[in-house]
């Protein structure tokens, strides 16, 4: 009854479409969910997300739950966890992605999942990494450790939304840095991020990564754009 109060008062809205949720459906209504674009490349290792790396850096597989199109659901989500403080959405797609790698297999092997980190400044300014949640549950689901003190940014830069390939990358690379190698040496990485555009930031980082002795390296975003 309690809950039923507070729900009165503050009625628990869809992500999407903001209609009031159903007492089953979480964070998004079950017609938005059953919009969504999902990808499924994970049962498919020559998707379009590992196509983005061919010729530029050596990953071992690659897949993004959904497709990014501009003004429609999945913006409204990312947007959402980055900018609007709702991490229970990081959570919820790395549970449905954890689950889906899970039950495929595709998480086989892989010991240890990294997320693309923030500089400090940045994450003293939102308060997290939009990526810690969406890793926690995708490791959690994979039985795979989530280390978040290997890969460090130690230099702040512009954002990437809107830069091409080339200045995006600039020194990308030159802004990270790699600590505590150790935990990780000889262990199949999974980077994890919220969004592959150019794939500039992920390169950078993957290869930072390979400064780690024979480390494998694969990839799992919330989303890819169109």
């Amino acid at each position: 009854m309690f809950h039923d109060f507070v729900n009165l008062l503050y009625p628990r809205l869809c992500h999407i479409c903001e209609a009031e949720l159903l007492k089953n459906e979480k964070l998004i209504c079950t017609s938005c969910l059953h919009d969504l674009p999902i990808t499924s490349y994970h049962h498919d290792n020559e998707n379009p997300v590992k196509k983005v790396f061919y010729g530029r850096v050596k990953i071992e597989k690659a897949t993004a739950l959904l497709h990014f199109r501009k003004k429609a659901g999945v913006q409204r989500l990312i947007h959402d966890l980055k900018y609007r403080g709702h991490r229970e959405i990081g959570s919820f797609l790395g549970k449905w992605l954890g689950t889906e790698l899970s039950n495929s297999g595709w998480g086989d092997n892989i010991g240890v999942v990294i997320p693309v980190p923030l500089h400090k400044t940045r994450l003293r300014q939102r308060g997290y990494n939009q990526v810690e949640d969406f890793g926690k549950e995708i490791a959690a689901a994979i039985n795979a450790e989530y280390v978040d003190n290997v890969l460090l940014k130690i230099d702040a830069t512009q954002t990437q939304t809107f830069k091409d390939r080339l200045s995006r990358w600039g020194k990308l690379e030159e802004t990270l840095a790699v600590e505590n190698s150790a935990k990780i040496e000889g262990k199949h990485i999974l980077l994890v991020d919220d969004l592959v555009t150019t794939g500039a930031t992920l390169e950078a980082c993957i290869h930072k990564l390979y400064e780690i002795p024979d480390v494998k390296i694969s990839i799992a975003t919330m989303a890819i754009t169109d």
